[in-house]
């Protein structure tokens, strides 16, 4: 009987409990491959140890055979991400360009308004000052002082110095 007749009772375990079912990722399969290998018997007086070659190269085998199906998979993935990506972003620079437009029409509409209280203001400015002007002329011949007559130098100042 050989090292290769008597499998470890733990594997033997992990074999029947995967069942006729083959495991379906690669990395499940490496995984096991990995346990075949580190679970082997060591041959006596060496650091070598006994593998079922069968068994170990069936594993690496169905582990190439799923790496592609696995990698078509993830490119597709990654086409979906970077579609899925790129809609996003283009909803995104449309939402943008939305806010920017808003935003441009708000500020003209707070600069007509702005617009259209400085008119009025102007309006009432003026309408102001030109009042100021009209009662400053009313007021002009009152506050300008009378012109006396050339003569009236030698007319005393106070009226008590004439007694």
């Amino acid at each position: 009987m050989s090292y290769l007749d008597d499998p470890d009772p733990e594997l033997q375990d992990e074999l029947d409990a995967v069942g006729d079912e083959p495991p379906s990722d690669a990395e499940t399969l490496l995984s096991h491959a990995i346990d075949v290998v580190a679970q082997a018997k060591a041959m006596p007086l060496s650091s070598s140890v006994l593998v079922s070659r069968d068994e170990l190269l069936g594993l690496l085998e169905e582990a190439r055979a799923t790496l592609p199906e696995e990698l078509k998979r993830a490119r597709w993935t990654l086409a979906d991400l970077d579609a899925l990506t790129e809609q996003r972003r283009a909803h995104a620079e449309r939402l943008v360009a939305e806010a920017e437009e808003r935003g441009r029409g708000i500020i003209h509409e707070a600069e007509d308004f702005c617009d259209q209280r400085l008119a009025q203001m102007e309006i009432v400015l003026d309408r102001l000052q030109k009042t100021v002007q009209s009662g400053r002329a009313r007021l002009r011949p009152r506050i300008e002082p009378e012109e006396r007559p050339e003569d009236e130098d030698d007319v005393p100042f106070f009226d008590q110095d004439t007694v």
